[in-house]
């Protein structure tokens, strides 16, 4: 058996419009003006603390209060994670047909382990993974390779990650591990720019790309 790790925000979910009003409800309750979408999916990739950092110094909130505020963040975000969040189309289809032929799945992410299980939950894709490592399980985060050996660990098969930006590329690259990207999601730099072994758009196309990618591995 071969194990698939995936990534959450941006791969598998399109999360970033909660946690867009999760940040701009702790602005608002410091009387600081709203971001919109495209500037909260380029502070998303290294986990809500570094979010709420970035959140913090585009509106000039004093740093002190960054834990505070980040707790407050994340309990904005734990009330509606949600909401808004929508699975990426055909992927549910896709991790049936992974299951099907027998690869084992898992999630590394570096959002806290607690909201990524409500999210699977909530749009029933716990069924497909046997681990899921969070951002706050671990005491280092990605890039660091150390998440993703973790979950391959808990799987007890070596194989293949999935994810859809800098941050998943680089921890790939940083763990020795074949990466596939997901081009619609929250990536900063072009496609090229980026260090893989495939890519792809559509959900759909996944299996055959898998199948595709272990065929080149193995030789």
């Amino acid at each position: 058996m071969t194990a698939i790790i995936f990534d959450l925000d941006g791969t598998l979910v399109d999360s970033a419009p909660d946690i867009q009003a999760a940040a701009n409800k702790m602005l608002a309750s410091e009387g600081r003006a709203p971001l919109d979408l495209p500037t909260v999916i380029g502070f998303i990739g290294n986990g809500l603390p570094k979010l709420v950092e970035r959140a913090m110094r585009a509106r000039d909130l004093p740093m002190d209060r960054h834990a505070d505020l980040s707790a407050r963040t994340l309990a904005f975000y734990d009330a509606e994670s949600t909401t808004r969040t929508r699975p990426y189309p055909g992927l549910d289809e896709a991790l049936d047909t992974l299951k099907a032929q027998g690869f084992a799945l898992g999630i590394c992410t570096n959002k806290p382990a607690a909201p990524a299980r409500d999210i699977l939950a909530r749009f029933d894709l716990a069924r497909h993974f046997e681990v899921v490592i969070g951002g706050d399980t671990l005491p280092v985060k990605k890039p660091d390779p150390a998440p993703l050996r973790a979950a391959f660990a808990a799987l007890g098969q070596d194989g293949l990650f999935v994810g859809d930006s800098e941050v998943d590329a680089e921890t790939a690259e940083r763990a020795h591990v074949p990466f596939l990207l997901f081009t619609e999601g929250y990536r900063k730099q072009p496609v090229e720019a980026l260090p893989h072994l495939a890519n792809f758009s559509q959900f759909n196309a996944l299996p055959d790309l898998v199948a595709q990618a272990l065929t080149r591995t193995a030789v």
